[in-house]
């Protein structure tokens, strides 16, 4: 009762143009979509996780992985295993099979534990707000819609900014900044959002801004300056609060893939 209620909280906020002050993470958003879980998206929530299955997907695990469709948790207490499909401890993991068992392990993952409590939050939501009407709209839309435009401070974030093999007086550095002045304050929410996996800056301004695997202080927005064919997109590491850019020729060279990597929302790399 209390997430139906929280779910309806959310729903007549939005119906009246109200923002939460305040955040969820990205997959909440898609799951208000109805959209599935990728492995891309529980990067923030388990960087780790994320490195193994991924690794699973670029690698030949014949001989090198010895695992079934189930899982093992621990349940007040009490060892259970769960099959990630039916009769999942008798399927064998294998090359063929591989990518079947890194979606179903994601779903199992992302969802464990909290399908009743999700699910009656979504009902109070849709309640005020019909899930008809959200078709129009990704995840990282939904979070402006819900959340709205965090106010950023350009001089606190320039101030809070760390710069990996270049300085302040380098022109990709010059010309960044440049591209963010010059940008609406959409813009800028939907580049911070890009780079970082939230539009919204802490309270504290960007010194205090965390990365996304909620790791114990803070880490800064950092630009990267890397040797990379200068046709490449931006890149951007949410864990990390990153962003990797190739020597580009110019100002408006850069605008260009930057604009293209933030609306686009590609681009993301693993690390």
């Amino acid at each position: 009762s209390y997430f139906h209620f929280v779910g309806r909280v959310i729903g007549i906020a939005v119906f009246h143009g109200h923002h939460i002050d305040g955040g969820f993470t990205m997959p909440f958003y898609k799951m208000l979509l109805n959209k599935p879980i990728l492995l891309d998206d529980i990067e923030a929530v388990d960087p780790d996780l994320h490195k193994s299955l991924h690794w699973i997907l670029e690698n030949d695990i014949t001989t090198v992985i010895d695992t079934t469709f189930s899982v093992e948790h621990e349940a007040f207490g009490v060892l259970k295993t769960h099959e990630l499909k039916k009769n999942g401890r008798n399927v064998q993991v294998t090359e063929d099979n591989k990518k079947e068992y890194v979606k179903l392990y994601v779903n199992y993952r992302w969802c464990l534990g909290i399908e009743q409590q999700f699910l009656a939050l979504q009902k109070g939501f849709n309640e005020l707000i019909p899930q008809h009407l959200l078709r129009p709209f990704d995840e990282r839309e939904l979070e402006l819609v819900i959340g709205g435009l965090g106010k950023i401070d350009i001089d606190d974030w320039k101030s809070n900014t760390r710069l990996k093999h270049c300085n302040s007086e380098t022109e990709i550095v010059k010309w960044f900044w440049n591209i963010v002045e010059n940008y609406s304050e959409e813009m800028r929410a939907r580049l911070l959002q890009f780079v970082t996996g939230s539009s919204r800056v802490p309270l504290q301004g960007f010194k205090a801004l965390q990365g996304s695997t909620g790791a114990a202080g803070p880490r800064l927005f950092t630009l990267h300056l890397i040797d990379a064919p200068l046709e490449n997109l931006p890149k951007a590491h949410t864990c990390f609060n990153r962003l990797d850019l190739p020597p580009y020729p110019s100002q408006e060279k850069m605008c260009e893939k930057l604009t293209q990597a933030v609306e686009e929302t590609c681009g993301f790399a693993v690390e």
